[in-house]
């Protein structure tokens, strides 16, 4: 059995000493009931794990010595942003943890005419801090040591005009003529726009395409939000990736 995986934002390096983050000392006490001299590892997304082992646990601090580095050599060889329009409930978590797993790069919220969810401000932050937690746990749990970060949400007319670059441009529709297969593989990073509950509205499209974006449809089903992204991403790691 491998041992557990946490991300602690320390620096790590091997013979360093250092204390768990509060959350991932809790799971160790509370949850598994790890003794001192049970082995674990550490990553704080610069590409390694960092296998280590408990020294003490006084209440609920838990402090371990590391002992190696290895790199964890579990990236996909796409580099893939995800541009989601922002989903209600648990869809969009849902969302981002299964493009973790599935090998996302980047994450950039998309506020769009159709979303339920309307956040601005102070509770627009907090949601941002609540799914990087998400991409973090899907991290721990994937094997990644690389954590891909969480934009904070931009409406769907400011992200496109910042005018990032990429090697290819994708946005989901059900009505386009085009299909993944149809498109030669990508010299470099991709970016895939995905809508909410109900879709984007037909000028968020054309604004869309207007900055090169190409329409690709995913079978003959309408998919909801929540499977898209993951149907979609794992399409292209079969087709370009490394599945």
């Amino acid at each position: 059995m491998s041992a557990p995986r946490f991300f602690c934002s320390a620096p790590l390096a091997p013979g360093g000493i250092v204390s768990l983050p509060d959350n991932a000392a809790h799971h160790v006490v509370r949850v598994l009931r790890m003794k001192p001299g049970d082995e674990l590892t550490l990553f704080n997304g610069n590409g390694s794990d960092f296998a280590g082992e408990i020294l003490r646990i006084n209440k609920n601090e838990v402090v371990a010595k590391l002992n190696r580095a290895t790199p964890a050599g579990r990236e996909s060889p796409l580099s893939v942003t995800l541009a989601q329009a922002v989903s209600s409930g648990d869809r969009m978590d849902f969302t981002l943890q299964k493009a973790v797993e599935l090998g996302v790069s980047a994450v950039q919220p998309i506020a769009a005419e159709r979303s339920v969810v309307k956040l601005n401000g102070e509770r627009a932050e907090k949601r941002r801090e609540h799914w990087q937690n998400v991409v973090v746990s899907a991290c721990e749990q994937s094997g990644r040591a690389t954590v891909p970060t969480v934009a904070p949400i931009l409406p769907l007319t400011d992200w496109l005009g910042r005018g990032e670059t990429y090697a290819l441009k994708l946005a989901l529709s059900p009505m386009a003529e085009q299909r993944l297969h149809d498109l030669p593989p990508p010299d470099g990073p991709i970016c895939l726009l995905i809508g909410c509950e109900g879709g984007f509205s037909p000028q968020e499209l054309l604004a869309a395409a207007g900055c090169g974006f190409v329409p690709v449809r995913l079978g003959a089903r309408i998919l909801r939000t929540e499977t898209a992204a993951m149907a979609a991403i794992a399409a292209m790691q079969t087709l370009w990736g490394d599945f």
